[in-house]
């Protein structure tokens, strides 16, 4: 039987999520690819992951937003590694909601994306990662404490995934370690929404006067979930010390 720990990314397919399961992969780990909609970019990244390490990785189907669908993917999961030793609540939705036009919709995308639904995955995966003595990451954001103006509802959201993280760290402990990273600029939405001045604007007020990568975050992931042993409930902002003097 394969000992090999077992980690299920949320949002693999694309972008941060992607690097992160080459990073977990490339330290030892079998992989779970979730994706929602993003399917030939998660079975790309399968069959390389698998092509350097024969059935290393396999790709997961689910929409997030479908809770009672949550311990599925979980089961599925376990039904094909064998055991969970690792989860990374990476999937999100970031879209501005200006106040007098925010709508339950945007309500509804936004706080169930980034906080409803990292809170009934964990919930559906604590048994099988209390079972390996796992852990858990979850991708939060700067702006959780320090709003970013225009963007009330996800920054209210992942605010509100820091305190699930603490929460989470004592409701698990002492069998399971949950902790989270806080991106910085990392990857510019695909959508735009910053024009070429903005991004230089964010960039200027850094302290290392550099965008970050998807690698910096896929490393401090891989740090909290293999190698940091004494470490719960904690929030590591990797952003270039933007949130110093924010």
């Amino acid at each position: 039987m394969d000992v090999s720990p077992v980690v299920l990314i949320t949002g693999a397919g694309r972008r941060v999520g992607a690097q992160i399961a080459r990073s977990v992969h490339a330290a030892g780990a079998r992989v779970a690819v979730h994706y929602r909609s993003s399917a030939d970019a998660a079975v790309a990244l399968a069959d390389e992951l698998n092509g350097v390490w024969p059935s290393s990785a396999a790709v997961f189907a689910a929409d997030l937003a479908d809770t009672p669908r949550l311990p599925a993917l979980v089961a599925a999961v376990v039904a094909r590694f064998g055991r969970l030793d690792g989860l990374v609540n990476n999937a999100s939705s970031f879209f501005p909601t200006p106040v007098g036009q925010i709508d339950e919709a945007a309500w509804d995308d936004l706080v169930g994306s980034n906080l409803k639904a990292p809170l009934f995955l964990m919930q559906a995966a604590a048994p099988a990662l209390t079972a390996s003595g796992g852990a858990i990451v979850n991708i939060v954001d700067i702006h959780a404490e320090r709003p970013l103006a225009g963007y009330p509802v996800y920054s209210a959201a992942k605010a509100g995934l820091v305190g699930l993280t603490r929460a989470m760290a004592i409701e698990l402990a002492p069998a399971v370690r949950v902790n989270a990273v806080a991106p910085g600029a990392v990857l510019w939405p695909d959508d735009g929404q910053f024009d070429p001045g903005e991004r230089e604007g964010i960039v200027r007020h850094t302290l290392l006067k550099r965008e970050g990568t998807p690698a910096d975050i896929a490393a401090t992931v891989r740090f909290l979930l293999f190698d940091a042993n004494y470490m719960t409930g904690q929030i590591l902002a990797v952003d270039g010390g933007r949130s110093a003097h924010l």
